[in-house]
This record gives structure tokens, sequence and C-alpha cells, in this order.
């Protein structure tokens, strides 16, 4: 297959399947060009097993997409959900470091959003398409920003480049990417976010 092939059948995977992640273990369980190495990288990046104990990048991705799928219907943009949501943590393997012990990954989301961008930019013509998956990833983590009243919250930045509620439903799928997730738990978080974001 060419590198136009795979990319197409992972979006129609994205867009149709009930579970995306199936299909998508099969397809990169065996090596792919170069362009998909961003993906790739994920299966060998560790995250830390506090937050994630489903295990690396991959396995939490893998996760999402099909929270995601779950979650089509309720997006205005449901392409650009799906895309931000295979792609919310390609930033991670350039930004992963061991700090005092404990895995990070900070800022993760500012580089995800240029590489993603790079790799849409490859395959896609659509750049309002491309615009809305970025700054989704861009803003992804404003929802623990915003909640926990950190200081790199951005409300202002991010209601000008981006849907409020598209970030808070890539965000719960996020959160519920992985083990032992609840949700009440997680929609309460992400509710925090709209209502904050609405002041």
């Amino acid at each position: 297959m060419t590198s136009t092939e795979i990319f197409r059948q992972i979006e129609r995977h994205l867009m149709e399947d009930v579970q995306p992640s199936q299909a998508l273990e099969e397809l990169f369980d065996r090596p792919l060009p170069p362009e998909f190495a961003p993906l790739w990288r994920l299966k060998t990046t560790e995250q830390s097993p506090v937050h994630h104990p489903e295990g690396n990048v991959w396995n939490h991705t893998m996760l999402v997409i099909d929270q995601a799928a779950k979650r089509r219907g309720e997006s205005k943009y449901p392409e650009a959900l799906m895309w931000a949501a295979l792609l919310h943590d390609i930033g991670k393997p350039d930004t992963t470091r061991v700090r005092r012990g404990k895995i990070t990954s900070y800022n993760h989301e500012k580089v995800g959003a240029s590489l993603a961008r790079r790799f849409l930019s490859g395959f896609l013509t659509d750049k309002m398409l491309i615009e809305r998956v970025c700054m989704l990833i861009r803003y992804h983590m404003q929802i623990l920003f915003v909640v926990r009243d950190l200081p790199f919250a951005d409300v202002k930045g991010m209601k000008k480049r981006t849907d409020v509620e598209e970030v808070a439903l890539l965000g719960l799928c996020d959160l519920m990417g992985r083990l032992h997730s609840n949700l009440a738990t997680e929609e309460g978080k992400v509710q925090r976010f709209i209502e904050k974001c609405g002041r």
C-alpha cells in the first residue's frame, strides 16, 4: 500500500468503525512508511503509571479513539474530533522526560499541534480541517489547567482559536481513555471546565 492508501484506510476506520483501535492495532503491527513514524513512536513512549496505568502512549491513544468513536455523533466536526483523538499526544515522544523520578511531557500539546499539522498537510488539502485538528490538540490540556486554576490556563486564547465544547468533548475522551476511569467523575471535571470558560 502507498502512504496515501494507508492514510485513507486510517481515516475510514476512524470515521466508520465502532472500535477503530482494532484495525489500527493490526495496521501498525508491521513496519509502515516513514510518514507514519510520529504515530509509530507512540508505542515506545512511556507514561506515568500513576496517571496512565494502561501503559505507553499508543495504548492510551487506542483507548481514546475508541471513546471518541462512541461520541462522534455529539461533535460539530466529527472528522476533526477523530483525527485529534488519534494525534492528541503525538508530541509526547519529543517531550517526555524523567524528572525527579517522575515521567513528564510538558508542552506536548504545543509540540503535538505542530507535528500534527506537518503530518496532516502531507495528505490533506482541507486547511480548515487541519486547523481544527491542530487547535484541538493545542488546547486539549486546558481542561486540567482551567479546572485546577493553573497559570498555564489560557481561556481567552482557546476561545479565540477553537470551540470550547469540542475541546471539552475531546477532553472527556482523553480522560476516559485510561484504565479504571470513572465516567461520572470525568464528566464532572469537564462540566466544571465548561462552566469556568463561560465566566
